[in-house]
């Protein structure tokens, strides 16, 4: 088996770009809340939008 080291990099010092915006997390949580059904994949669709949801609301 090859060992390989571990990667290594420099990180910025400057601010970095959250990874979502707010506007576009409220637009995700809109979107998965509209694909929530009661199906199996609907089911966790809610659950990921209440997730993020509650997420947004304690920011």
């Amino acid at each position: 088996m090859d060992s390989f080291s571990p990667p290594t990099g420099t990180y910025p010092s400057e601010p970095r770009l959250p990874l979502l915006t707010l506007t576009e997390a409220r637009d995700a949580v809109r979107l998965l809340m509209h694909l929530a059904d009661d199906s199996l994949e609907g089911q966790e669709a809610r659950e990921l939008a209440s997730d993020i949801g509650v997420r947004l609301s304690a920011g």
